[in-house]
């Protein structure tokens, strides 16, 4: 571990490691000071006290956070974090079954959305990985 990840908040670190560097830089350096109270909030709530259990893994967390961001309707936070499947580990086959969850638990609309939006978001993501490769 670098020295810098040694002096970084455990949420920060969290967060980084589920939604990827470039994503917490973006949502840092855009940080002014009506929001950075919001900023701290998610960083120790969600990213420290919550993520950072240690009764599930990053992949599991990562399903069930995909499942209910789908069925309250938060398609850019879903988006966002089916993305960030690439580093919990979570498949494609996880979120598919995670929103065949939604279907039978919060209703058929709420999945069909979620799914239109994991496939175009899968899409980008395969698309970007064949781009990588030589």
């Amino acid at each position: 571990m670098a020295d810098s990840d040694n002096m970084m908040p455990p949420g920060e670190r969290t967060r980084r490691d589920v939604l990827g560097d470039a994503h917490v830089d973006r949502a840092l350096a855009a940080t002014t000071n009506f929001d950075a109270p919001f900023q701290d909030l998610i960083s120790t709530s969600a990213w420290e006290k919550v993520w950072s259990r240690p009764d599930w893994n990053l992949r599991e967390r990562s399903m069930v956070t995909i499942a209910l961001l789908a069925a309250l309707g938060h398609e850019e936070e879903l988006a966002m974090h089916i993305r960030a499947t690439a580093n919990t580990g979570a498949s494609e086959n996880d979120i598919r079954e995670a929103l065949l969850h939604v279907a039978i638990y919060a209703g058929v609309p709420a999945a069909n959305t979620a799914i239109r939006i994991a496939k175009h978001t899968l899409s980008e993501m395969n698309a970007a990985k064949a781009g990588d490769q030589p």
